[in-house]
C-alpha cells in the first residue's frame, strides 16, 4: 500500500482543531474550527476522492481519541464514505498507552512501529493514510516513510496552536503532483516525497 497522508492547515501552518471549537483545546487553544467556513463543496468532493482510495488507516494517539470520540460514535454511518471508511476498515495506532481500544477494527503498534509501518506498506493495497495527526506526519517524514502528503491549505491565519511544520525539522524534498483551488479559497496541493532537498545560491548578475 501507497502511505498517504492529507493535513488541513490554516495559511500559518496551524493543523490543531480545525473542525470544532471543541475538537481539541489541549494546551489552552480557544480557536477550533477556523475551516468551517471555508470547507465548500469542491473541498468535500477532494475529501471523497481521497476516502476512495483507502483501505486503511494510520492514526496518531491523540487524534485516535478525537475521531474514536465522534466518528466512532455514530449509531448510523449510512453513505457518508468517510464514516465509512472510519468504522468499517482497519486502523492502525502507534502507542504505548493505548491498550484496550475500544472502537472496533483497531490495532495497536507498539513495538518496532517502523518496522510495522513498513509491513503494512508491503501489504497488497491502495493506500494507508493518516489524517489528522501531525506528530505522526512528522514522524513519518523524518524516518523517509511517507510517499504522499496532501496539504489543503484554508485562507486564514489562526495565529495561535500546533503548527504542522515546527522550527526545527526534518528537511523533505516535494514533487508537486497535483493542485487545485476551490471557489472559497482552499489551496489543494498533493505533493510525493522525493528524498532530501537540494540547496544552492542565487546567483546575482
Amino acid at each position: 500500500m501507497k502511505l498517504t497522508a492529507t493535513m488541513f492547515t490554516s495559511a500559518d501552518g496551524v493543523y490543531q482543531g480545525p473542525g470544532a471549537p471543541d475538537e481539541d483545546r489541549s494546551g489552552g487553544f480557544t480557536r477550533g474550527g477556523w475551516l468551517v467556513p471555508h470547507f465548500d463543496e469542491r473541498t468535500g468532493a477532494f475529501m471523497d476522492e481521497v476516502f476512495g482510495r483507502v483501505d486503511a488507516f494510520l492514526i496518531g494517539r491523540h487524534t485516535y481519541e478525537i475521531f474514536a470520540g465522534s466518528w466512532g460514535t455514530m449509531a448510523d454511518p449510512g453513505d457518508d464514505p468517510i464514516a465509512v471508511g472510519f468504522n468499517t476498515l482497519p486502523k492502525y495506532v502507534p502507542s504505548t498507552t493505548l491498550t484496550d481500544p475500544a472502537w472496533s477494527g483497531t490495532t495497536v503498534l507498539s513495538g518496532d512501529v517502523a518496522a510495522a509501518v513498513q509491513e503494512l506498506k508491503a501489504r497488497p493495497g491502495r493506500e494507508l493514510q493518516v489524517h489528522g495527526s501531525g506528530e505522526l506526519v512528522r514522524w513519518l517524514l523524518a524516518n523517509d516513510l511517507l510517499d504522499e502528503l496532501n496539504l489543503l491549505v484554508f485562507p486564514v491565519i489562526v495565529g495561535a496552536g500546533r503548527r504542522l511544520f515546527p522550527a526545527d525539522g526534518p528537511d523533505v524534498a516535494l514533487e508537486l503532483a497535483g493542485s487545485r483551488t476551490t471557489p472559497s479559497g482552499v489551496t489543494i496541493l498533493s505533493y510525493r516525497t522525493a528524498g532530501r532537498p537540494g540547496y544552492g545560491a542565487v546567483e546575482v548578475e
